[in-house]
């Protein structure tokens, strides 16, 4: 018998323990006449026990216990006649399937090194290989903390309740100094801004901003805001930085008096991020900005699905997290978007929910929309859209927060307008999503 067709190594769904594997869902693209069968299960042969060829004490013992599984092998579109593959399909035509394969826990256990090394691998080297999808058992779950505050933790540091929440990143994005970051810090948070960031480009400390001393300013600038606007501002500086300065910069932000951090998740790694997340000493919520996370999931065909590593991201502890909308600069499906708020929130075991950060090229035209798709528990990031408003950072976020109140009440966004020359300006400059194309806005 084949041995690639054995049912050690395929075996029924209902056949298996699905507490004791990580189900990775592939689209794969084979030749015409080539077997999706031995393709899949080379596959979880290399990633898992063997190689490419046999190896003496690959045991029948050892694929057992530790080989990948092939749970199900589905064909788009699902053809059962040979002959319609005849006529359908060209000679040096592709055919595509959808494949899942289980990969025992024991193998990776709660180590996200090996967990890419296991699933994403050396396979994802060859073409028309894409991971699609990862569904984690509990038992796998379980030995990840999640967030710590996610967003009922972040409602109850605010005091803001049965609404949007609204973000700002300082812009410039870098090359500022202290004081003119704190000065714009300041602008937007008496505006009405309720979690101010920065941006992802700067991180850490830099020659011309000491991370220390932007906690203090920006900080000082909340406080300020704070006692005219009777509400909570956080901060989210960013720590980004060499993993060997990570802890540091997070223990020197929060003895200066920081209320939130944030990571450039991608660039730091999965596991540094969770490395911050469940150190007991870090006692603030951290924002995951997604830069550089594109890189591995823009093409169609290779690599893998943000929605993975949105997953990820929500496992390994960030209590909020940037998303991309389709609306704005940039270009994601809109059902991808979605799919990724919901995993971001939904029910994952016992994790905290993530709250879904929506930003790129986030405008008051916006708001109704991005609210119709996620509801209130979302985090409008909002950056040029406030800091150019044509009448200061102030006018930018509260023409923000008066689009976000209309928006929650039922009230059409250019009605608002008339009693709020902000918010009108705004709609001026940059538009309503629906009336006309805010595409248009971005040079991207």
């Amino acid at each position: 018998m084949n041995r690639f067709y054995s049912s050690i190594l395929n075996p029924m769904y209902e056949g298996v323990n699905l507490d004791e594997l990580c189900v990775a869902t592939y689209l794969i693209a084979c030749r015409k006449n080539e077997d999706p069968i031995i393709k899949a299960t080379a596959i979880g042969i290399e990633q898992t026990t063997g190689s490419w060829v046999d190896v003496p004490e690959e045991t029948e013992e050892v694929r057992i216990n530790y080989a990948a599984k092939i749970l199900a092998i589905y064909e788009v579109p699902d053809y059962e006649n040979q002959s319609n593959v005849n006529d359908d399909i060209a000679e040096d035509g592709k055919r595509w399937y959808i494949v899942r394969m289980g990969y025992p826990t024991v193998n990776i256990e709660d180590n996200i090194p090996l967990l890419f090394a296991t699933i994403l691998g050396n396979v994802t080297a060859m073409p028309y290989l894409r991971i699609l999808d990862i569904d984690f058992p509990k038992s796998y779950v379980s030995k990840f903390k999640g967030p710590k505050f996610g967003i009922a933790g972040i409602r109850k540091i605010l005091g803001a309740y049965g609404r949007p929440l609204l973000n700002n990143m300082i812009k410039p994005c870098t090359g500022y100094t202290p004081d003119v970051g704190a000065k714009l810090f300041y602008e937007a948070a008496v505006g009405g801004v309720d979690l101010i960031k920065d941006d992802e480009l700067i991180g850490g400390d830099r020659s011309f901003n000491s991370l220390e001393e932007r906690v203090k300013k920006n900080m000082d600038a909340a406080h300020r805001a704070d006692k005219i606007k009777g509400e909570v501002t956080m901060y989210a500086v960013n720590i980004t930085d060499e993993i060997s300065r990570l802890k540091d910069n997070a223990y020197k932000a929060i003895n200066a008096g920081a209320n939130c951090l944030m990571v450039d998740t991608f660039g730091i790694g999965l596991s540094a991020l969770r490395d911050l997340a469940e150190d007991p000493k870090i006692t603030v919520p951290i924002l995951s900005h997604c830069c550089f996370g594109a890189s591995w999931t823009v093409s169609q065909y290779q690599g893998v699905s943000s929605l993975v590593l949105t997953k990820l991201t929500r496992m390994c502890g960030a209590d909020t997290m940037l998303l991309e909308p389709p609306y704005g600069k940039f270009d994601i499906t809109k059902a991808k978007y979605i799919k990724n708020c919901i995993a971001s929130a939904a029910k994952f075991y016992d994790l905290k929910p993530t709250l879904p950060m929506v930003g790129g090229g986030v405008i008051p035209g916006l708001v109704p929309q991005l609210v119709d798709d996620i509801g209130p528990d979302v985090l409008l990031g909002v950056g040029a859209g406030i800091h150019a408003h044509p009448m200061g950072p102030a006018a930018g976020a509260r023409a923000m927060r008066v689009a976000m109140d209309a928006t929650m009440k039922g009230v059409n966004l250019r009605e608002a307008a008339k009693s709020c020359e902000e918010l009108a300006c705004a709609i001026k400059i940059w538009g309503i999503y629906g009336e006309t194309n805010v595409k248009d806005n971005y040079a991207l």
